[in-house]
């Protein structure tokens, strides 16, 4: 049986609290975590049918996918079972203005707080990231400055929400999207292969600078980094570069298929 295991996989009660970040390297923050669980089909459900057959609430979206809606309990039911971090993959752009200022809709934002902060009063760890939100990551070479602007101001808005978190609270560049085939075919040869590592590589730097420059305790926040399409073997490229960091506080996020 094949599986996707993460190679690494990054506290704090509630906003309110102000929980200071602890003196702790990345690694020991990941060996802390120990097993982790996705909230995976829920908050990451997303569909240009949804609408068509519901008013499009965060509620709609939600149990899209056939997910139940997320309760406190089955937070707790996570945690009871000795799991040490939830992923909560999230598609922030089902409820998201469409006039090009990229703004999260409150509500939505609202919700995935609420689910963080059930993680965390669980004690477990959390991770929020960018999932696949309706593919729109594909668009990066086609549509670069855009795109580039999007992701930015995503991750201005969501970083800005949990600014004041404590370090049980990680931050996802990416999910397993950076890595184009229509620049370079891994099956076809090396033709593009640079360019493509060089766009993962600057988004992941920008995502970097973005949490760095903002408020709270982001400067110092434990950052996960998307690898190229998160494939180890790819990761372990040397085209493939970890961004800059003043706070050198990041892991790579990346899988290997295990039988």
């Amino acid at each position: 049986m094949s599986m996707a295991l993460p190679v690494l996989c990054i506290q704090q009660t509630s906003a309110e609290d102000k929980v200071p970040m602890r003196d702790m390297t990345t690694a020991e923050i990941v060996k802390d975590m120990a097993i982790g669980i996705n909230l995976g089909n829920t908050m990451e459900a997303c569909g240009d049918w949804i609408l068509d057959c519901s008013s499009g609430t965060v509620r709609d979206y939600e149990t899209a996918w056939g997910s139940p809606e997320v309760t406190k309990e089955m937070i707790q039911g996570m945690a009871d079972e000795g799991f040490g971090v939830l992923r909560i993959p999230v598609a922030w752009s089902n409820r998201m203005k469409d006039d090009g200022t990229y703004t999260i809709d409150s509500e939505l934002m609202a919700r995935v707080t609420q689910i963080v902060d059930w993680t965390l009063e669980t004690n477990m760890y959390a991770i929020i990231n960018i999932h696949w939100d309706g593919g729109w990551v594909n668009n990066f070479p086609e549509n670069k400055d855009e795109s580039m602007k999007r992701f930015q101001v995503m991750w201005e808005h969501i970083s800005d929400n949990f600014k004041d978190y404590g370090d049980h609270l990680m931050f996802e560049s990416q999910n397993e999207e950076l890595g184009w085939e229509k620049i370079w075919n891994p099956w076809g040869g090396t033709e593009g292969k640079a360019e493509s590592y060089a766009l993962v590589n600057e988004i992941n730097q920008k995502f970097v600078n973005v949490i760095r420059s903002s408020g709270g305790n982001n400067p110092e926040r434990h950052l996960l980094i998307s690898g190229y399409n998160t494939g180890i073997d790819r990761v372990c490229d040397p085209l493939f570069k970890m961004p800059d960091d003043p706070a050198v506080r990041m892991a790579a996020c990346c899988f290997s298929n295990i039988e």
